[in-house]
């Protein structure tokens, strides 16, 4: 029976990677983009913009108001109309997790309206009310309102915070409202929360976004934030150097690709190998793609995950070997290619599914954050409220590396 399993597992896997071989050979021989990927996948993880925590919360709220929820809200209704009275904070924390529709929320956006024009020496709380609200409008899916409430001037300074401006940006890219998320971008910029012009996440989602409009306008963009960022001496995640590098090797840049995949740490790792094979034979560059191939029958061992190289990845280099007419090195990455197919080192995955997968990773608590910030100061770690530690100089940030490691997580995207 296990020897069946296994081998009805070895033809779903060449079924797989044959059909993504078909695929690949539609594309034109002249294009330089990744094939597209029609289904969606999530950027960031509910447990990384803390919307899993947020879901229990409202769970809790209902519970605990059972009874009195119609009567709250009537009584939340009565006090937005009279300028008499104040909301306080209890107040619209119960309220932003009771909301589940159009008319809760509509009721909500009074509240903050009137809460945060309420003289500011009455509220004796830290409360950050930003990241909840934000979390509200993912939730349900609110991103025209989420936008109106993050340009409104009567909302000045109540969604400052990093952790807000990740789940607004995450909002707008799962709704594919990828020039807004550059628009904001630019806003966010400006504002410069607690002196960070880079905040990583926000970054990363930005060029995302950018990579998905995969045009001119958006590569002019990527790479302008891009040398604002080195001007800066600001290191960027992984994750945002893959994306801006796969950007620049869709738009026909492969030399842009390569200098840019060059300032990626771990040069070992899937996404950033597989685009640099792909792009040093796209620059006719065949000889040094052969080592960076191998590099995986190096590292292998019983004790790891097999390493990989995309399907499509694979079938464009194999047509850079092809188009060259070197027999030399044709025999050469056949019997790398052999190697590969006999050892599962095809991924059935396209090079954008991994660049697109999901990234998860737990807000930490605020005394882990304090002694991470002793540590590194560059690191930009967010409690459920949305605080975070501020960046120091370039040396600082490479001080440090934690020792805790998940996989897709934010600490392994540096």
């Amino acid at each position: 029976m296990l020897k069946m399993a296994g081998h009805v597992g070895k033809l779903f896997q060449s079924l797989a990677l044959n059909q993504c071989n078909k695929n690949i050979k539609k594309l034109s021989p002249l294009r330089f983009m990744v094939p597209y990927i029609s289904s969606e996948r999530t950027l960031y993880s509910k447990s990384s913009l803390g919307l899993d925590a947020f879901e229990q919360q409202k769970e809790r709220t209902k519970f605990q108001l059972s009874n009195l929820e119609d009567s709250f809200k009537d009584r939340m209704k009565s006090y937005v109309s009279d300028d008499k009275n104040m909301i306080f904070t209890e107040d619209l924390k119960n309220m932003v997790h009771l909301a589940n529709n159009a008319e809760d929320v509509e009721l909500v956006v009074s509240m903050i309206r009137r809460f945060n024009k309420q003289n500011k020496q009455l509220r004796f709380g830290t409360f950050k009310f930003g990241p909840i609200v934000m979390r509200l409008f993912h939730s349900l899916n609110k991103p025209e309102l989420a936008i109106e409430c993050f340009k409104s001037e009567e909302f000045t300074g109540f969604f400052d915070q990093l952790i807000s401006y990740q789940i607004y940006l995450d909002l707008l890219y799962e709704n594919k409202m990828y020039k807004e998320v550059l628009e904001s971008f630019d806003v966010i910029q400006n504002r410069q929360i607690e002196g960070a012009l880079f905040p990583r996440n926000s970054i990363v989602i930005v060029l995302a976004a950018c990579f998905k409009m995969n045009n001119a306008e958006s590569m002019e963009y990527a790479f302008k934030l891009w040398k604002k960022m080195q001007d800066a001496g600001y290191y960027p995640t992984r994750r945002a150097v893959t994306f801006c590098a796969a950007l620049a090797l869709n738009q026909g840049n492969p030399q842009a690709a390569l200098e840019i995949v060059a300032q990626a740490r771990n040069q070992g790792y899937t996404t950033v190998r597989n685009i640099k094979a792909l792009t040093l034979a796209k620059l006719g560059r065949l000889e040094d793609v052969l080592p960076v191939l191998k590099t995986i029958l190096e590292q292998d061992s019983g004790n790891q995950d097999v390493h990989t190289f995309n399907c499509d990845v694979m079938a464009q280099v194999k047509e850079c070997f092809v188009q060259a007419d070197n027999a030399e090195l044709n025999v050469e990455f056949k019997r790398i290619e052999q190697l590969f197919q006999n050892q599962g080192h095809i991924s059935d995955k396209t090079l954008e599914e991994q660049l697109c997968s999901e990234i998860n990773s737990v807000p930490k608590s605020p005394v882990q954050q304090q002694r991470q910030g002793n540590f590194n100061r560059s690191r930009q770690n967010f409690d459920n409220r949305g605080y975070r530690q501020n960046y120091d100089n370039r040396s600082q940030r490479q001080g440090f590396r934690s020792n805790v490691r998940s996989r897709p997580g934010l600490e392994d995207l540096v």
